[in-house]
């Protein structure tokens, strides 16, 4: 099982990090040791000053595809969940500026929150809201029309060099309002008014 996650995938969110737009999607994998597991806390790790948190709509691939075409994707999920991908972004800034690779600030133990899963037939993917409460406050309040890569696209990508196997997970990128986590925060995240997720930050 791994987690793929896909960066700069939302344009609001490109410009509050003043990075530049992808000319394809930008891929990264976390190992299945960076699932924070269920109930637990989030521990802030002691490498970094600057966590953020970036909420992001998911899906779980139910069979193995390779070189998949577009148009068939959609076979390749039916389940739709919510999560958050942990940054440090501290640490991250320190990577990219050697051109180092960011598993470090990305990937790093309990960095990616796996929140309910449910059929996608409840939701229109083309036009789904979702949102990441933090101590009771909207941070960030997506859409995934708002996508630039819808996820059917993100799939036939990433299978052209990845092998998709069943409980396989991709974060499909994080809308804008990303921000710092402090301890004893809160952070609650809603998809269509479902609770996927709700943890206490230590």
């Amino acid at each position: 099982m791994k987690i793929i996650c896909i960066g700069r995938n939302y344009a609001k969110h490109i410009e509050e990090l003043a990075n530049e737009k992808p000319d394809n999607p930008v891929v990264f994998l976390k190992p299945d040791s960076a699932i924070l597991p269920r109930k637990n806390p989030f521990f802030i790790p002691p490498f970094s000053d600057v966590v953020h948190y970036e909420v992001e709509v998911l899906v779980k691939i139910n069979k193995v595809g390779k070189h998949i075409d577009a148009k068939f994707a959609y076979k390749y999920y039916d389940e739709i969940g919510l999560g958050i991908d942990f940054t440090a972004r501290d640490v991250q800034a320190k990577c990219k500026e050697k051109g180092l690779p960011w598993e470090k600030a990305k990937a790093f133990d309990g960095s990616a929150v796996v929140g309910e899963f449910y059929p996608k037939e409840q939701f229109d993917f083309e036009n789904l809201k979702f949102q990441l409460y933090k101590n009771d406050e909207i941070v960030q309040d997506g859409n995934t029309k708002a996508m630039l890569w819808k996820t059917d696209e993100l799939i036939s990508y990433v299978s052209q060099y990845f092998t998709l196997k069943k409980g396989d997970i991709i974060f499909t990128g994080t809308p804008a309002g990303v921000g710092k986590v402090v301890e004893n925060d809160n952070l609650k995240g809603v998809i269509e008014g479902k609770e996927a997720f709700n943890i206490r930050v230590k």
